[in-house]
């Protein structure tokens, strides 16, 4: 049974008996392909090894002059390892193999991605502990090898501080037979000699799934037409005394905060299957980042934007695999308005296409975006308006 069929859990049942692979609580809904191992008495490991293979075309215009790059290279090399030690308790690892081709050279790192154990009490009450990902917002906790469009957002849907995964311990559970779900996520948030003082960052995160249930603790960019959802969500993050505004005297710390509202539809139909999306989000460090800045504090601790997308898939097959088309709009607005920051503000608008030869597990995705920077500069080609075609081959075994 795929994960697609599987059903969302009930009490009776109990939560570990229902998710097979509740270990991979943040993996792709595709990503447990692989062979299986079983192990004595209802221990298991199961192993996938999922690849993104992008040539990336991008040309830089002005007013005087132009450039163009070309590069092949994989987005993304990993090697996952699902595992059951019981009914309740299981774990999750994934390797990473970066950098290959990306920037001309092959001295890439194997790191782990991911690293964490599982342990499943009940429907409404699991927890896990480790490297994970961020549950703040909703498109971070998409899974990257099933979304809608070719990616996520650059910068806008992670944040500031720990990126996509922090170390530390969640507790989340469906409620109300997986109608509303919870997180409360305690982790490390920002570190190093430059944090005033060494706090925990905590996040909270709640949906409420009004139509098919999302009770995973990872979502997906589109279900292909399996499930019928809509599903709005909430979170707020926060890591007191983070950063100082003026990071010359050491004076006047700032603590982080930000939120973010989303919502997904996806409803299929008879004529096709149409996927929305869209969230706002803030990150605020207090207007740190535009005093006297600290030279390690990211730029986007100060930010706020939002992005809109949506998909439709045609009805039955196109030659030997199904065809959905979708586009996206994003728009970003610095808090920074001094230096090079003031030309930072943008707006991105693509559009592409996923052809599934086999589902998630085989696929061809292709995209075409234009990114507008509101105040180009004259001189750093980065900051510049551009335009970038990809085509990308999906492989999960």
């Amino acid at each position: 049974m795929t994960t697609h069929q599987r059903r969302a859990p009930t009490r009776r049942r109990g939560l570990t008996r229902a998710l097979a692979t509740a270990a991979a609580a943040a993996l792709p809904l595709a990503a447990t392909a692989g062979p299986t191992i079983e192990f004595g008495k209802g221990s298991s490991l199961n192993l996938t090894y999922a690849v993104q293979i992008w040539n990336q075309t991008r040309g830089f215009t002005s007013a005087t002059n132009g450039a163009r790059s070309n590069d092949t290279f994989l987005r993304r090399n990993r090697l996952a390892l699902t595992g059951q030690y019981d009914d309740a308790i299981g774990f999750y690892a994934q390797l990473e193999g970066g950098g290959i081709g990306h920037t001309g050279n092959d001295d890439h790192e194997i790191f782990f991605r991911d690293a964490y154990v599982t342990f499943d009490y009940r429907d409404e009450l699991r927890f896990i502990v480790g490297k994970v990902k961020n549950t703040f917002s909703r498109e971070n906790l998409e899974a990257c090898l099933e979304p809608l469009t070719l990616d996520r957002a650059e910068l806008l849907s992670y944040t500031p501080f720990a990126g996509t995964r922090d170390v530390g311990a969640v507790v989340w559970g469906n409620l109300f037979d997986a109608r509303l779900q919870y997180r409360l996520m305690v982790a490390d948030g920002r570190e190093g000699a430059n944090v005033p003082k060494n706090k925990p960052r905590i996040t909270g995160r709640v949906h409420v799934s009004l139509w098919d249930p999302e009770y995973s603790y990872g979502y997906l960019g589109t279900y292909l037409g399996t499930q019928k959802v809509l599903t709005i969500g909430a979170a707020v993050d926060y890591e007191p005394d983070v950063a100082y505004a003026n990071f010359l005297s050491r004076t006047d710390v700032k603590d982080y905060k930000a939120w973010t509202v989303d919502a997904f539809m996806e409803l299929p139909t008879a004529s096709g299957v149409f996927t929305a999306s869209g969230a706002v989000f803030k990150y605020d460090t207090g207007g740190a980042s535009a005093k006297s800045p600290d030279p390690a504090l990211p730029i986007t601790a100060d930010l706020e934007g939002y992005y809109i997308k949506a998909g439709y898939m045609l009805p039955g097959k196109v030659g030997p695999g199904r065809l959905q088309v979708f586009g996206r709009h994003e728009k970003l607005d610095y808090g920074v308005k001094t230096g090079l920051a003031e030309y930072y503000d943008n707006t991105w608008n693509s559009v592409g296409f996923n052809y599934y030869i086999d589902g998630q597990r085989l696929k061809i995705t292709g995209e075409y975006a234009r990114v507008k920077f509101d105040t180009p500069h004259p001189v750093f080609q980065s900051l510049r308006d551009y335009q970038q075609a990809t085509l990308g081959l999906q492989l999960i075994f």
